[in-house]
C-alpha cells in the first residue's frame, strides 16, 4: 500500500470503558482530514480499524488488549448445530438488498433495538453512524412476509465485507436470534461475490455481548499485528 503521504493517527482522550466495566479506554484515529478511499480503508480493516460513521478507529488502550478485531474465512466456514438450526427457523424470510442508502424507517427500529437491548433510547444520528460518503455500504433488509423485521448494515470492500451494524425490531428479531442469521447469511453472500473473509468486528473474551464470535468457526483473530486461530469459547 503506498500512501503519498505519511498516515497521521491521533489518541483520543480516556473514557470508561463501553464493555468492561471499571476499566477506561481510548481509540486511535485516523485523521479526519484524510481522503478516504474503499483501498485505504482495506488495508485499515485487516491492519484491526473499524468504521463508526466517517470515523476509522481502533483501540488504543495502555493497559488492556482486549479487544481482538475478527475475521471470519468464508470458504472456510462451517456452520454448527446451532447455526443450522437458525437457517432453518429462518428460512421463511425474504432477504433483500438496498444499495440506494439509509432509509427512514430505519431509525424507529433502530430506536426500539437500542430501547430493548441497552436501555438507550437515543436514536439522533443514526444514519450518520451508519454510513460515510466515502463508503460503499449496503443495508440487508429481512422480511417476515411483508413486514420488515430487521437491517443488517455491512460495507464490502476488495477482501470481505465489514459488519458494520445489526438491529431489528425485537419483537419479531429476538425469537428468531435474528442476529445470529444476518452473520451467517453475510458469511454465505461473501462466498457467493467471491470474496475472502468477513470481519464480524471486535471480539472481547470478558464481554459477553462481544465474546459470541467465537462461534463462527474458523475464527482468525489480529493479535499483536499477526492473525492467529481462536478457539471456540
Amino acid at each position: 500500500m503506498d500512501f503519498s503521504k505519511p498516515l497521521k493517527i491521533y489518541p483520543t482522550a480516556m473514557h470508561a470503558c463501553s464493555y468492561l466495566p471499571g476499566q477506561v479506554a481510548r481509540n486511535a484515529v485516523v485523521d479526519p482530514e484524510l481522503a478516504m478511499t474503499m483501498q485505504v480503508y482495506d488495508y485499515l480493516i485487516k491492519s484491526g480499524f473499524r468504521r463508526s460513521g466517517s470515523q476509522v478507529y481502533r483501540p488504543y488502550c495502555e493497559n488492556c488488549s482486549g479487544c481482538i478485531t475478527t475475521r471470519v474465512a468464508v470458504n472456510e466456514f462451517k456452520p454448527d448445530r446451532s447455526q443450522r438450526r437458525n437457517a432453518k427457523l429462518n428460512q421463511d424470510l425474504t432477504v433483500k438488498l438496498n444499495k440506494e442508502g439509509f432509509k427512514s424507517c430505519y431509525a424507529e427500529m433502530y430506536e426500539k433495538y437500542l430501547k430493548d437491548r441497552h436501555e438507550d433510547t437515543e436514536a439522533d444520528g443514526v444514519e450518520d453512524f451508519l454510513t460515510a460518503h466515502w463508503c460503499d455500504t449496503l443495508f440487508v433488509e429481512f422480511y417476515e412476509q411483508d413486514e420488515l423485521i430487521g437491517v443488517a448494515t455491512i460495507d464490502q470492500l476488495e477482501s470481505g465485507l465489514s459488519a458494520v451494524y445489526t438491529f431489528f425490531d425485537p419483537d419479531k428479531g429476538s425469537k428468531r436470534a435474528l442476529g445470529v442469521f444476518a452473520l451467517t447469511w453475510q458469511i454465505n453472500y461473501a462466498k457467493e461475490l467471491g470474496l475472502e473473509y468477513v470481519y464480524p468486528g471486535y471480539w472481547i473474551k470478558d464481554c459477553r455481548k462481544m465474546n459470541y464470535k467465537t462461534r463462527y468457526q474458523p475464527l482468525e483473530g489480529l493479535v499483536q499485528g499477526v492473525w492467529k486461530p481462536l478457539e471456540k469459547q
